[in-house]
């Protein structure tokens, strides 16, 4: 279990928590009794935030599992019809 701050502690007593958070690692402040947020040191939030890059879609469909499905026969084409316009 994290510290937990009340929210009023927090705002007090800021440069300790996030001195805290440094050291001891995340600290939880509550508001009315309830976990509202977390103070993570940034390194801790980077290294948990999703890689937000731009995916590389030849790499994606290259490496997935589905890249050699074989599909059959490629079938028979439709006829087109004339149509006036």
């Amino acid at each position: 279990m994290h510290p937990v701050w009340k929210l009023e502690d927090a705002k007090a007593r800021f440069s300790e928590l996030v001195r805290t958070a440094h050291e001891e690692g995340p600290q939880t402040v509550t508001v009315r009794g309830k976990a509202s947020v977390m103070v993570v040191p940034v390194e801790t939030f980077r290294r948990l935030q999703p890689d937000r890059s731009e995916p590389d879609l030849h790499r994606l469909l290259s490496t997935s599992p589905l890249a050699n499905l074989e599909f059959g026969e490629p079938g028979t084409p439709m006829p087109v019809r004339e149509i006036d316009l």
